[in-house]
């Protein structure tokens, strides 16, 4: 057995900063340098090279950092100069203003974080938007805190095996050398709060990470605390474990996230859950609701409710969190106990049919039931998760299920490449990083001369081609590949060449050799001598994706083709590094999902900002963006079929052959005029409206806010609202199967005009109900040819009479529209003093007089 000699005391050796640079500590712990450059050329004008070898990481350098380099600095006025401007822009993005009077806070959850290349705590897409919606918050300067765990593995490094399988490895992280503190308690030590499983509890270590203006907490089982492997494995590995290791997760992080946030004295007024991982907060907050403010389950459901948002960014059932009905019982059934409720009462909350008890618990679900406010991340998306969820809300048409959108964004500081920010600098107004929600400020990018905007994008596309010569070069040497098979890895790519980029997770949905279906109509295009073309690649599978690994090795092997090998590339170990890069140096970006499969996808919108074209499905934010994008779109609007495969590959071909790359290569004066007309056009328009920041506005002015202004209201009244809001509920449920409409007036005889009134009346048995306990809505549309209603716009008919318990209710429509035109007639129950009565409830009748 292997021998360890465990230390009997620990401490922690920073470096020794000369007075002059005192601050050089200050600006490593806050990764504001990821997005300011200013910030981050102070610590790569100390040691170029010791900045690479570093990952990027302040803190890991200045640790590694010889005293002769800092004192060298210290005396050197050019160097001095430089950090007293990283001083003075750190102070500037790090003041926060006033704290609002009202004690609005948003805490938002996330299971993963994509902040910046040295910190891996992210897989894809989710992390990347959650790590952007940070940024943009503290460029806002939102009141918002976010928390998540703190993996020691991280998501896994890529290897590819001689025959370019898919291998993974896993290096852990040292928390020491990242930018991370443990947060203390008022004594000074590691703050730690416990979760209780059926092993017993679970102690959690909570660190912080300052994000500008923000501050992430972070949470972490891997101390002495906990004794057994398994509770110190919690937060071993992103997406990792089986089943069981999931809901300990999920447990940690939402219940466990809950109990830091109380512990640190912190106290939100609004939750959002960022997917379905954190949904258990819910269930720790009624449990505080029902011990603090002595509210029965279900006022403290309302409560929760009432403050809670939650983001779904599935488009597909088989992404949801499931937990079968033995698992939830052995972690929950000492819950149900403390808070008083039966087993099945917690489980409908997770089941779309909540009688079904063989139906496993669904953490969207959870979610959405708990939640009053809830969205999607695209148009698009948005009518995908109506449709995925009708059934929670059988009652409502599908286009009235409560769920909006919130169309992504990507934090434009972040993926705007150096050399573009400079050519800005000259050209648009001084203060444009200030003001990227004004119009006025991207239309200023017409004024940028053709060739001045080409050649930046020149530049950036010999970085490129060096980037990947150098990983590929390393990775050949790696794999002790043969001498030639070393000597191609250097020369692979052509400055000169268009060059289409691809980099995403290998999901089979994402189609990532939907490209490659005719390889020799591909040759063609790629080994023409006179408009030559080449592929870069990048992306990992699910370790246990077979066929999203199988994918990869037929690029791979397909890259090794005698005639291809230098036009086709698929870089090793995708990260945001390499994203990065593609994103800022290729000319074409491809996205080739099946349609409705991908919620939003921000990877063209990170091209776009570089000046790159999209040639895309229309699908999750492209859908709204490509006919002013410049780029072009794969097909129609129709949903996905299986032959669409070959259809789809045809007409990728067929553009890059007559459109596309013939476009590109057209040298008027030497400059493809008509190529660079649709990078501006795609400039000025993705720039303004899909920065991550016009994002954050709209979570704040269309959920956070009113979720918040619900919660005031809520404490203000001592939580008695909710005491009468449940005496409320139960008249409602007690008398609901009695109301019932009597009369649902004369219809319009004949033909009417346009613009004339049409008047509609609903006489109502309300059974003992007043008419404000309800809500009468006439919903107008279009008739289709099935005789159902389509295109509809829904208007609430107001009480005009009431005798007895029948109450009538009129309003007169004006139809603007002509056409084979109809209405419907419905009420629902309407909680006077709450707007979210119906969104909440699936309590509605529809008229059948």
């Amino acid at each position: 057995m292997p021998f360890y000699i465990q230390p009997i005391r620990e401490f922690l050796v920073r470096p020794a900063l000369p007075p002059s640079l005192a601050r050089l500590s200050e600006l490593a712990y806050n990764i504001l340098w990821s997005w300011e450059p200013i910030i981050r050329a102070v610590f790569r004008r100390l040691d170029p090279n010791l900045w690479r070898d570093s990952g990027y990481n302040p803190v890991l350098m200045l640790g590694r950092m010889s005293q002769s380099t800092l004192k060298k600095a210290a005396a050197d006025p050019r160097y001095l100069s430089l950090y007293k401007q990283a001083c003075d822009t750190y102070d500037a993005r790090t003041r926060k203003g006033q704290p609002p009077g009202d004690g609005k806070l948003i805490a938002y959850f996330s299971a993963e974080y994509g902040l910046t290349e040295c910190l891996p705590v992210y897989s894809g897409g989710l992390g990347i938007l959650s790590g952007d919606h940070l940024k943009s918050s503290s460029d806002l300067d939102l009141p918002l805190i976010g928390l998540g765990l703190l993996y020691q593995q991280g998501y896994f490094r890529q290897l590819l095996n001689p025959d370019g399988w898919q291998q993974e490895r896993y290096p852990l992280n040292d928390f020491f050398t990242l930018p991370l503190v443990p947060v203390k308690d008022a004594n000074g030590e590691d703050l730690k709060v416990t979760v209780k499983l059926p092993t017993g509890n679970v102690f959690i270590q909570v660190w912080k990470l300052e994000v500008g203006r923000i501050t992430l907490y972070l949470m972490d089982t891997n101390i002495p605390e906990n004794v057994l492997p398994q509770d110190r494995d919690i937060t071993d590995s992103l997406y990792g474990g089986d089943n069981d290791t999931r809901i300990r997760q999920e447990i940690v992080l939402g219940i466990g996230g809950m109990r830091a946030l109380k512990a640190m004295g912190l106290r939100p007024t609004v939750y959002h859950m960022n997917e379905g991982h954190s949904a258990f907060l819910s269930l720790e907050q009624i449990r505080l609701y029902m011990r603090d403010e002595k509210l029965t389950f279900e006022e403290a459901l309302e409560a929760a409710r009432s403050s809670n948002v939650f983001t779904t960014h599935t488009p597909v059932p088989a992404g949801i969190d499931l937990f079968d009905p033995g698992l939830m019982y052995h972690y929950f059934s000492e819950y149900c106990a403390e808070v008083g409720i039966d087993f099945q009462t917690l489980m409908r909350l997770g089941r779309r049919n909540p009688h079904n008890r063989d139906e496993r618990f669904s953490m969207a679900v959870l979610a959405l039931n708990t939640s009053a406010y809830r969205n999607a991340v695209s148009r698009l998306h948005r009518q995908v998760s109506q449709e995925m969820f009708h059934d929670l809300w059988p009652q409502l048409p599908v286009w009235e299920v409560p769920i909006t959108s919130i169309t992504n964004g990507v934090h434009v500081p972040s993926w705007l490449n150096g050399d573009l920010a400079l050519l800005y600098d000259q050209y648009l107004q001084p203060d444009w990083r200030d003001h990227t929600d004004d119009p006025g400020v991207w239309e200023q990018i017409a004024d940028i001369p053709d060739e001045e905007l080409l050649e930046v994008h020149r530049r950036r596309k010999r970085r490129l081609v060096n980037f990947v010569r150098a990983r590929q070069h390393a990775s050949a040497l790696r794999r002790q590949a043969s001498a030639s098979e070393v000597r191609r890895a250097s020369e692979v790519l052509d400055p000169n060449a268009f060059t289409i980029g691809f980099a995403r997770r290998f999901a089979t949905y994402k189609r990532a050799t939907l490209l490659f279906r005719d390889v020799e109509r591909l040759k063609r295009l790629l080994l023409n001598k006179d408009m030559p073309v080449q592929v870069v690649i990048a992306g990992k599978a699910h370790p246990k994706d077979q066929p999203g690994k199988t994918f990869i090795r037929e690029i791979v092997q397909l890259s090794r083709d005698p005639e291809l090998w230098k036009h086709l590339v698929f870089v090793e170990d995708y990260d945001m590094k390499v994203g990065r890069e593609l994103v800022q140096g290729v000319d074409l970006w491809l996205n080739n999902p099946r349609r409705g499969e991908e919620a939003c996808g921000t990877s063209g919108m990170k091209a776009a900002i570089n000046g790159i074209l999209n040639l895309s499905i229309l699908d999750g934010w492209y859908d709204e963006a490509y006919e002013h994008s410049g780029g072009w779109a794969i097909g129609e609007r129709e949903p996905y079929s299986e032959d669409q495969d070959a259809l789809h590959a045809s007409a990728i071909y067929y553009l890059l052959e007559n459109e596309i790359v013939p476009m590109f290569f057209e040298r008027k004066e030497q400059t493809p005029r008509e190529w660079i007309r649709r990078v501006k056009q795609s400039l000025m328009y993705i720039s303004l409206n899909f920065d991550c920041r016009r994002m954050v506005r709209e979570y704040m002015s269309e959920l956070y806010e009113p979720a918040h202004s619900q919660h005031v209201r809520l404490a203000q009244s001592g939580f008695r609202l909710m005491h009468e809001k449940a005496r409320w509920n139960s008249r409602i449920y007690e008398v609901w199967d009695r109301v019932h409409f009597v009369e649902s007036g004369p219809g319009p005889g004949g033909t009417v005009l346009s613009g004339k009134p049409v008047p509609v009346r609903a006489a109502i048995n309300l059974a003992g109900l007043e008419p404000r306990d309800v809500r009468v809505e006439v919903v107008v549309g279009r008739v289709d040819n099935n005789g159902n209603l389509e295109d509809t716009e829904v208007l609430v008919l107001p009480p005009v009479e009431q005798q007895g318990d029948v109450a009538v209710f009129e309003k007169d429509i004006v139809p603007e529209r002509t056409g084979r035109l109809g209405y419907a007639l419905r009420v629902s129950p309407n909680h006077f003093d709450d707007p979210l009565t119906r969104p909440c409830s699936s309590l509605l009748k529809w008229s059948s007089l």
